[in-house]
C-alpha cells in the first residue's frame, strides 16, 4: 500500500473522469509530497499515470453497488494513514471513498464532471447528502450556495480559424473513449464518409466492426493517442469530456457525436448536454450519427481551438 500520510488523494474512475482530474490537478493546492492517485487499472490509466503513486481499486461501472462496496477496504486503509485532502471528479468510485474519508476527518471535495451541464449526476446527488463532503459544479449556471463553482476544465479555450486550412483530410483520429458501451453506429458512419485515402487511427472500444476495411483497435495507449491527435488534421469523437479536452489541447475543433441511451450507447443522454454546451461555445462541430456529412468534417478541419490564458487555481472551500 502506498503511504498516503499528509498527501493529496486524487480519486476518479478511469476514462473521462480521470482525464478531467489530471487536467485539474495542477490547479489544486500543493503539498510537500506528490499526490496519490486512486483509480482502476486500465490501459488508459496505466499510460497517463506512469511514474505516479497509484492505488489500484476495482473498476466501478454505472450503478455498480458491488464494486462500490469493494472499494471500502481500500478507503479505510488510506483513511488510517491520514491524508491531507481528498478530491474526486467521480463517478462511482467516489461513493466508495469520499463519505468514509470525510467521516474520518479528511477534508473531502467532490467536483462534478463537466459533462453534467444541467445538474448533478446520480453520484453527485448521493454525495450531496453525505456529511462533510463538499460538492462543486463546473458550470456557473447551476451552481448555488451548496454546489459552489470552483472553475472548469473548459476555462480558457476559444475558437479560431485555422489558417491555412488543410486542403484535404490526410490524417484523422476517430475515438469512442474508454466506455464499455459499444458505439458501433458512429464508427460505421464515419468509416462510410471519411476520404478513403486518409490515414486514420481508429479507437473503437467494444464495437463489432471486423467487417469494415479499417485498422480497428479496441484501445490505444494514451501517449500514442495523444501523438496521433497532435499530428492529425481532424479529430472525430464521442461527446465525452476526455476526448474533447484531448482535441482542444492539441488545437483541434473536434467533430463530437453524442451517444444515445435509446441505442444502448450509455446509461443516459448527458453527452447530448455536453455536446450542446460545447457547440454553444463554438468549440466543436456537433452532429448526431444520422446528420453527419463529409462537409461537417471539412468544417471542423478548417477551425482550431486555442487556449487564451492560463486557467486560475481551483477554488475549494
Amino acid at each position: 500500500m502506498v503511504d498516503a500520510a499528509g498527501r493529496l488523494l486524487l480519486v476518479a474512475n478511469a476514462g473521462g473522469h480521470l482525464t478531467q482530474l489530471v487536467r485539474l490537478a495542477p490547479r489544486l493546492p500543493s503539498f510537500d509530497r506528490p499526490p496519490v492517485w486512486v483509480t482502476s487499472e486500465t490501459a488508459q490509466s496505466r499510460s497517463i499515470l506512469e511514474g505516479q503513486d497509484v492505488v489500484w481499486v476495482p473498476e466501478v461501472a454505472p450503478r455498480d453497488l458491488a464494486n462500490v462496496l469493494r472499494c471500502l477496504p481500500h478507503a479505510a486503509k488510506l483513511a488510517r494513514q491520514r491524508p491531507a485532502m481528498a478530491v474526486s471528479t467521480g463517478s462511482g468510485v467516489a461513493l466508495g471513498f469520499l463519505p468514509l474519508l470525510a467521516a474520518t476527518g479528511v477534508p473531502t471535495h467532490y467536483v462534478e464532471s463537466a459533462t453534467r451541464v444541467e445538474g448533478p449526476s446520480l453520484t453527485g446527488r448521493l454525495l450531496r447528502w453525505s456529511p462533510r463532503v463538499r460538492v462543486y459544479s463546473q458550470h456557473r449556471h447551476w451552481s448555488d450556495d451548496r454546489w459552489r463553482y470552483p472553475g472548469s476544465v473548459f476555462e480558457g479555450f476559444e475558437s479560431a480559424v485555422r489558417e491555412p486550412a488543410p486542403p484535404s483530410i490526410r490524417r484523422a483520429v476517430v475515438t469512442v473513449g474508454t466506455l464499455e458501451y459499444p458505439f458501433e453506429r458512429m464508427v460505421r458512419k464515419v468509416a462510410a464518409i471519411l476520404p478513403p485515402d486518409a490515414e486514420v487511427t481508429w479507437q473503437v472500444g467494444p464495437a463489432q466492426v471486423g467487417d469494415l476495411p479499417i485498422d480497428a483497435r479496441r484501445t490505444v495507449p494514451s501517449a500514442e493517442l495523444a501523438e496521433a491527435i497532435a499530428g492529425a488534421d481532424l479529430v472525430i469523437a464521442h461527446a465525452g469530456t476526455g476526448s474533447a479536452l484531448a482535441a482542444f489541447e492539441a488545437g483541434h475543433c473536434p467533430v463530437l457525436i453524442p451517444r444515445e441511451r435509446a441505442h444502448g450507447e450509455h446509461v443516459d443522454d448527458h453527452q447530448q448536454q455536453t455536446a450542446s454546451y460545447l457547440d454553444r461555445l463554438d468549440l466543436a462541430v456537433v452532429r448526431s450519427v444520422d446528420e453527419l456529412t463529409l462537409a461537417d468534417l471539412h468544417d471542423a478541419a478548417g477551425r482550431r481551438v486555442v487556449l487564451a490564458g492560463a486557467p486560475r487555481a481551483l477554488t475549494l472551500v
